[in-house]
């Protein structure tokens, strides 16, 4: 691709990291990467809310390819210093998804000016992938009114070498989702605890319960995490016995679908534990994200477009832990997701000093072009 435009891309990259927003907040950023395409010749319109689609359609019959890009920042200040650090006060880009956009920019570019011969192209630049919302959003939308063949995203890696290709087989990140327990007893005088319904017990009951769950073991296809994020029991007044108590864990398991059986187990532990200590309960889902299921045939594209690019590849052991919501749409459509190394020395996705290296805006242009071509002519 001509230095011009990286260097547009790079630029347009920086404009995205100096005014972040958080998930389903990204209204300017939607109207920045509408302006952007706008400016290139490129028609996109909006979707799933803060989103944008662009739609390549070669009116001939073919494949539908879809790529997908995510926008949207943290709720974390940077301590960065350079000249295009965040202006939004504690709001940044830590996950790289300025870079992502801008990624997803120079593809629509090359698709414009290098227009798909049969078949159908669908550039999603979804927002909101942090909290799990987005994927549900765009899927939701009208305009979504396609079925893909294959669908592709990918992520910039810290901690993997510039530029490396990073792939795996069946399920590339984890699924991940939080429980909120809530525990209805009744609140008594502290000298008279057995007028009321205390809720300690069972809350150590609980834990204990979250605790056997827990196959910590990677190598294990049950690998399960239930990491305790949020406890809360009663008031600092000391002459009252609680009647109320919360429990938050978050789960992470390699599998959608061990998921569900761990989720099930732990219902029916809730039930019977609350049940033994009189209390009612009521529990709300927060943050769900389907593991990302690589199909063989997405990733064979994949890898031959690394080999095409002289891109060196890794294979990894075992999924990623964090979740990442484009698994809604590889649990919906054949697809599959990679990473591209960030550098062994770049600070971690989520870290106040992260940055989204630039070097890496033309290696995904060119893994995303060619994973298409190669999908639509095959």
């Amino acid at each position: 691709m001509e230095k011009r435009r990286i260097a547009d891309l790079t630029a347009f990259r920086r404009e995205l990291h100096q005014f972040p927003e958080v998930s389903q907040k990204e209204k300017e950023t939607q109207k920045r990467i509408l302006d952007f395409l706008r400016r290139n010749g490129i028609k996109g319109q909006q979707a799933g809310g803060t989103g944008v689609m662009v739609v390549f359609d070669s009116g001939k019959p073919g494949k539908t390819i879809m790529l997908r890009s995510d926008h949207d920042a943290l709720p974390i200040q940077e301590i960065n210093d350079f000249d295009y650090k965040s202006k939004n006060e504690g709001i940044s880009h830590k996950c790289g998804h300025d870079g992502h956009t801008a990624i997803m920019c120079g593809v629509a570019s090359h698709f414009h000016k290098n227009p798909i011969s049969h078949g159908k192209l669908a550039l999603i630049f979804q927002p909101a992938e942090e909290n799990g919302e987005g994927a549900k959003a765009i899927l939701g939308d009208p305009a979504f009114n396609f079925q893909p063949d294959h669908v592709f995203a990918l992520h910039n890696l810290p901690g993997y070498p510039l530029h490396q290709i990073v792939y795996k087989e069946h399920n590339f990140t984890a699924a991940a989702k939080s429980i909120i327990i809530k525990l209805h007893g009744k609140t008594s005088h502290a000298a008279e605890p057995e007028l009321g319904i205390n809720p300690a017990k069972a809350i150590s009951e609980l834990i204990s319960l979250f605790e056997q769950e827990a196959q910590p073991d990677l190598k294990r296809d049950d690998f399960a995490l239930t990491a305790p994020i949020y406890l809360h029991m009663g008031e600092r007044s000391y002459g009252v016995s609680a009647g109320y108590g919360e429990v938050h864990y978050t789960l992470r398991t390699w599998s959608s679908e061990v998921m569900d059986d761990l989720a099930n187990r732990l219902l029916n532990g809730i039930e019977v534990i609350t049940g033994s200590h009189k209390l009612t309960y009521t529990i709300d889902w927060a943050e769900a994200f389907e593991s990302n299921k690589n199909d063989p045939r997405a990733v064979k594209y994949i890898l031959d477009a690394a080999k095409s690019n002289d891109f060196d590849t890794h294979q990894r052991e075992w999924p990623f832990k964090w979740g990442e919501d484009f698994g809604l749409f590889t649990q919906k459509f054949p697809g599959a997701m990679f990473g591209i190394g960030s550098g062994e020395d770049c600070p971690a996705l989520h870290n106040p000093d992260y940055d989204f290296p630039d070097a890496i805006i033309e290696t995904g242009i060119k893994m995303f072009t060619t994973i298409v071509e190669k999908a639509l002519n095959e």
